[in-house]
């Protein structure tokens, strides 16, 4: 049988697929059709020959896909040589009902949909993704694997806030956590590195892209992260505020007569990185910095002492640590951030040895001293290789 798992992404204006082996993570193809709906779109297809490109109207996500399988055709690999053994597709937020990947029938649409509240801007291009690929590939197996369900384990007392019960109980307030199927695969492969078993290893791994975020993780299994109901708490984000004062909102209503709406959009759109600085890169922010901007100097520091003072909070939760690993984009390329975001802990066995941080690699690494009690780790993610592990187990375990 085969071990090959399309794995798809669909935002409300793009399409990202990829052709995974689930077994070693190879992509044999993979590509992005983006500004869909728009005036004019454009798609890149990666295969054997190298890449292509083409820009033309994509008018719907269906024509995305459509182009995607031409490609595939036109420019390798084929589907019909290749083979298919399932479809799976990334879901940003499951709610409290989904901890697993789970098969995709009408039931599990109706499920997602019920659930856009929570995520008004991922949910409803998932379900689209998910119907698409349902017409376009009738005869296959899908599988949604969530963001959310590697921190359905987080143990009552990290997940409730103390708000009304009411909020929780009725409307679903509680912290669901994001990036989950980067944290498992990077949780999963630190495990590997220091061989032994991911349930014999508690870590805590910091997600630091666009988007950051950090999880503890003890034996295999998130028991605290730092997103919560919505992407937006937690860590500093190159468009996001992270952690601010709950009273901060209405407060600016009242001063500055702001809307809610206005407010949301600037902590999430407006702030950050791109708030501190007017840029949301970071590679921009660092070179700001290294020509002496003190805004992205403060900048730098901010976002380094909030991984540092949650690096320190999850050293508590856990009680013993293992590993701190580093993943994502920034996570992974930016030695300068590892470094700032641990100096001072030494008390706590966390060191990192400045040559090792240096040096650039693009594979997985011990970044700290040999006989550091705490091991420092760069792990490059992957989570379409997640997502077409997970979908692949549970389409051979039925």
């Amino acid at each position: 049988m085969t071990d090959h798992v399309l794995v798809i992404n669909t935002g409300s204006s793009s399409l990202k697929y990829s052709l995974v082996d689930a077994r070693t993570g190879e992509a044999a193809g993979s590509g992005l059709a983006e500004r869909i709906g728009e005036s004019q779109g454009h798609h890149v297809h990666r295969g054997p020959d190298g890449e292509t490109g083409t820009t033309a109207k994509i008018p719907t996500h269906e024509d995305a896909l459509r182009a995607a399988i031409e490609a595939f055709e036109s420019h390798g690999p084929s589907l019909d040589d290749v083979e298919i053994a399932a479809v799976g597709h990334r879901v940003v937020h499951g709610g409290s009902r989904f901890g697993a990947p789970a098969l995709i029938d009408d039931d599990l649409i109706a499920a997602v949909t019920d659930l856009v509240p929570l995520a008004p801007l991922h949910n409803p291009a998932n379900v689209e993704g998910m119907k698409v690929a349902r017409r376009l590939f009738p005869d296959l197996p899908q599988v949604a694997v969530f963001d959310t369900a590697f921190h359905q384990t987080l143990p009552p007392h990290a997940y409730t806030y103390a708000v009304p019960r009411s909020w929780s109980e009725e409307h679903g307030i509680r912290r669901y956590g994001f990036h989950g199927t980067s944290h498992a695969f990077v949780s999963q492969e630190a495990a590997r590195l220091l061989d032994r078993e991911p349930d014999d290893v508690n870590a805590i791994v910091l997600h630091l892209g666009n988007g950051c975020s950090a999880s503890a993780v003890r034996g295999g299994r998130s028991v605290e992260t730092s997103m919560g109901l919505t992407p937006l708490e937690g860590l500093v984000m190159g468009t996001r505020s992270g952690d601010v004062d709950p009273a901060v909102p209405a407060y600016l209503m009242r001063e500055l007569d702001l809307s809610m709406d206005d407010i949301d959009q600037a902590l999430n759109k407006s702030s950050g990185l791109q708030g501190l600085t007017g840029e949301n890169d970071f590679r921009e922010v660092s070179r700001l910095r290294a020509g002496g901007d003190e805004r992205a100097a403060l900048a730098f520091d901010v976002y380094c002492h909030r991984i540092r003072k949650y690096v320190g909070a999850y050293y508590a939760v856990l009680g013993t640590v293992d590993a701190v690993v580093f993943t994502a984009g920034v996570g992974e390329n930016s030695a300068e951030v590892r470094a700032a975001a641990l100096s001072g802990l030494q008390r706590l066995g966390i060191t990192v040895d400045e040559n090792l941080n240096a040096a650039q690699s693009k594979e997985a690494r011990r970044i700290s001293p040999d006989d550091g009690e705490v091991a420092v780790l760069v792990v490059p993610t992957n989570e379409e290789w997640q997502i077409a592990r997970e979908s692949l187990n549970l389409v051979r375990s039925r």
